[in-house]
């Protein structure tokens, strides 16, 4: 909703907290403008900073018992899926800043999760899921649109 109350598919006019969008998802993961490339959120090693299949007994863990990504962000790889704004869809081919895809029966998840292999926990780990999917290896950040600076809209 926005600052009004009404019903807004651009993120820029929600007001207070909300799902993040892939993008920020992804970008956020990533480690931001800090970043160093790794293939987890943090590590190129999944045991320093993901929880995975192969090491969490099947059972999600307490966030920040492992290593921080760039930013300061703990279990963006493995642990739980985390929900996003977006509904799931197949990537376009031409590059976008921060697209939002509204139209499409999945809604979609980031990161993998306690359920999967290291593979599936990647910075890029993405999958599609059910709008009442509701599982004990997924759950959700919330984020919250930076206001606006005066003059803009």
């Amino acid at each position: 909703l926005d600052a009004v109350g009404s019903q807004t598919s651009d993120i820029d006019r929600v007001a207070g907290y909300r799902l993040p969008t892939e993008a920020e998802w992804e970008y956020a993961a990533r480690g931001g403008n800090k970043s160093r490339d790794y293939i987890f959120a943090g590590s190129d090693e999944f045991d320093e900073v993901a929880w995975c299949f192969e090491n969490s007994f099947d059972t999600s863990q307490i966030v920040g018992l492992k290593s921080p990504n760039e930013l300061g962000l703990y279990d963006m790889s493995g642990n739980v899926w985390e929900l996003c704004s977006d509904c799931y869809n197949q990537y376009r081919d031409d590059l976008e800043i921060n697209p939002y895809e509204e139209t499409g029966q999945l809604k979609a998840l980031r990161g993998g999760s306690v359920r999967e292999d290291p593979t599936r926990a990647t910075v890029t780990a993405r999958m599609g899921a059910w709008g009442g999917y509701i599982n004990f290896a997924a759950g959700f950040r919330i984020a919250k649109t930076a206001p606006l600076k005066e003059g803009e809209l």
